[in-house]
């Protein structure tokens, strides 16, 4: 059925009920998984004024937080993978557009399938907030799992 699955995750505790699944789901069919995190990249607008002087202090303080991020949500993905018995590998991206990022790693690790989590907003809300997993969903030909 499944051979490798991608699973991206954010490390929020809507992103774990996606990871959990990713992973029942993996050990089941005898898949292999990639989670992926994916940051956004340093916007010297988010600078506050008097930082301009020290932006490459900044920026470097920037790239220790994200990675630190990613590392410890990648951690605890394979930790998860381990326990379940999957073979895991993680995956940290920066880029300005997650579900691009998203799909460009689904196709260049040959996955057959992401699985990721969503709020399920409908309506005015999901137009408003946009999504991820919508944009996901609208741009890829891979299949999608997406829990709810």
């Amino acid at each position: 059925m499944y051979r490798h699955i991608l699973i991206p995750t954010d490390g929020s505790v809507l992103a774990e009920r996606g990871v959990v699944h990713g992973l029942t789901l993996a050990k089941s069919v005898g898949a292999s998984v990639t989670a992926i995190i994916v940051e956004a990249p340093f916007n010297v607008y988010d600078v506050p004024e008097s930082k301009m002087r020290q932006m490459s202090e900044v920026f470097a303080q920037y790239a220790e937080q994200i990675k630190t991020h990613a590392t410890h949500v990648l951690d605890h993905v394979a930790g998860l993978a381990k326990a379940a018995g999957v073979a895991c590998d993680g995956v940290q991206v920066e880029h300005y557009h997650p579900y691009e990022a998203i799909i460009e790693a689904a196709k260049d690790k040959g996955c057959d399938l992401i699985v990721m989590a969503s709020h399920g907003r409908s309506g005015i809300r999901a137009v408003l907030l946009g999504s991820v997993t919508t944009k996901v969903l609208t741009h890829t030909d891979i299949p999608v799992l997406v829990c709810h």
